[in-house]
């Protein structure tokens, strides 16, 4: 916002008001005025990049180990609702989180009146609590510890606010929300944390710890229909004489020289077909394997071309070597996600026994093989441990919305069925992938608003929205009606 002037004239109560917020968050772009496309600049990918930042306790288990580390978070005022409204925190994940997206969060953050703010995982991104990211220096690095460090940003950023307003022990109603593995812990959080937020949003949410995750594949493969299935499993059949043959030349025609490890290449490439029915384009690997395959020409050919296309040359996500790396840098997700994927959740994809999609050699052993040469010995999924603490597909915890799209792999890992209190939907469609409800279709590239025009059938995406709206509103009600976060 650019700074006011004194035009010495009568100001109306609603600018009178824009300045008073103004007083209390000089340094915020927070506005009480409705604003315009034009002055939001609503056609860019992000609400906000402007990064703020957090002394976290790097062990919350420890009542002797004071340390502290400086973890990033992004706070987004437009939408806000002075000074009572909601506040939606956004959870990020395994990855670099550089702002807050403009996806259909700012839909809800509009119709709500909400505060948008969203807090960086630990060790990903720019909050590494170490200059180095060796097996020993990951000992913090899990979700229990990240529940944490949201249930303190949480209580910071409250206490925060109510010091800016003048006000003492004020509570706005917080409403969480995550997909994916941040779904999980959006989940995790309301059920650890049941006073501390009025509900949660679990969009694609792998609540569920699973050692051998065949039903990934299998689900691959009802995603592709028939003839995609049966076109993606003889391609497969054919790498893998060709592997056996001319491993070399293989691999180069994949840009994907540099995996000198069988069970990396082979990884790599089921990973691609996965990735298209994850991410709402089915058709981008389908359609060129089946004319291929109708034509009689070569279908590793076929897919080698669509590879390409979807990922260039960045294939070292998937090389060992690069895995192993213990540099501090924005590369790091990879290794820190596979240590997360080593010690809690596993969601090992591995091949079933029959009929599967991806090669059988893509198995128990590959990943346990990658775990201990990555991280050495003595890492292992505790997944059963991990179930037992969060409750799976069980989960006991309360106003948490459980969404999926048909299409998508994870879901498996995800709760699907509805009990009391724990509403869940499915929302079918051929493009409906993972965390369509908050995206879109497809997801890449990104729909801005989270755009639901171009999923195959909108009106099923449109639908579950409302439904959502529905629970947050009446969940975020019974907060306001208490003033207070409520059990």
């Amino acid at each position: 916002m650019s700074e006011r002037t004194t035009r010495g004239v009568v100001m109306d109560m609603a600018m009178m008001s824009g300045l008073l917020v103004l007083l209390f968050f000089p340094t915020l772009t927070y506005s009480y005025a409705p604003r315009t496309p034009s002055r939001l600049n609503r056609f860019s990918n992000y609400l906000t990049k402007h990064e703020l930042w957090l002394s976290q306790t790097l062990d919350h288990y420890s009542p002797y180990d004071h340390r502290k580390f400086q973890q990033r978070y992004y706070e987004f005022l437009d939408y806000f609702q002075f000074p009572d409204g909601p506040i939606f925190l956004v959870i990020c994940g395994e990855y670099s989180c550089n702002g807050i997206k403009n996806d259909y969060i700012a839909v809800l953050a509009k119709k709500f009146g909400a505060a948008v703010v969203s807090l960086e995982h630990r060790y990903y991104g720019k909050s590494s609590p170490f200059k180095s990211l060796a097996t020993e220096n990951l000992r913090y690095l899990s979700s229990k510890q990240a529940l944490f460090d949201l249930a303190v940003f949480r209580h910071y950023y409250q206490d925060s606010l109510n010091s800016k307003l003048n006000r003492t022990k004020a509570e706005n109603p917080w409403f969480v929300i995550g997909v994916s593995y941040p779904g999980a812990l959006s989940a995790w959080f309301r059920l650890k944390f049941p006073h501390l937020t009025c509900g949660s949003l679990a969009s694609s949410a792998v609540v569920l710890s699973v050692y051998n995750y065949t039903e990934f594949d299998q689900q691959v493969g009802e995603s592709a229909g028939a003839e995609c299935k049966a076109a993606l499993q003889e391609t497969t059949q054919l790498i893998e004489q060709k592997l056996a043959t001319n491993a070399k030349a293989l691999k180069k025609s994949f840009n994907a020289a540099e995996l000198q490890i069988d069970g990396d290449f082979l990884y790599f490439l089921a990973d691609a077909a996965a990735t298209s029915f994850q991410y709402g384009n089915p058709d981008k690997v389908c359609k060129p394997l089946v004319e291929a395959k109708k034509a009689g020409e070569d279908l590793v050919d076929a897919y080698a071309k669509f590879v390409k296309e979807t990922f260039g040359d960045s294939v070292q996500s998937y090389d060992q070597k690069h895995l192993k790396s213990t540099a501090v840098s924005d590369d790091n997700s990879d290794r820190l996600w596979w240590f997360q994927v080593c010690t809690e959740v596993a969601y090992f994809q591995v091949a079933p026994s029959n009929d599967s999609v991806r090669s059988s050699k893509v198995d128990t052993r590959y990943h346990l093989d990658l775990c201990k040469n990555v991280f050495g010995d003595g890492v292992f999924p505790d997944v059963t441990a991990t179930n037992i603490y969060y409750g799976g597909t069980k989960i006991a915890g309360s106003k948490i919305i459980f969404t999926n799209g048909s299409q998508d792999p994870w879901r498996h890992a995800s709760k699907q069925t509805s009990s009391p209190d724990l509403p869940s939907y499915t929302i079918t469609c051929h493009n409906c992938g993972h965390g369509v409800d908050i995206r879109g279709c497809p997801q890449d590239p990104f729909n801005l608003e989270g755009d639901e025009k171009k999923c195959t059938i909108p009106d099923a995406v449109h639908k579950v929205r409302q439904k959502m709206k529905e629970h947050m509103d009446l969940w975020l009600s019974q907060c306001q009606s208490t003033s207070r976060s409520c059990i």
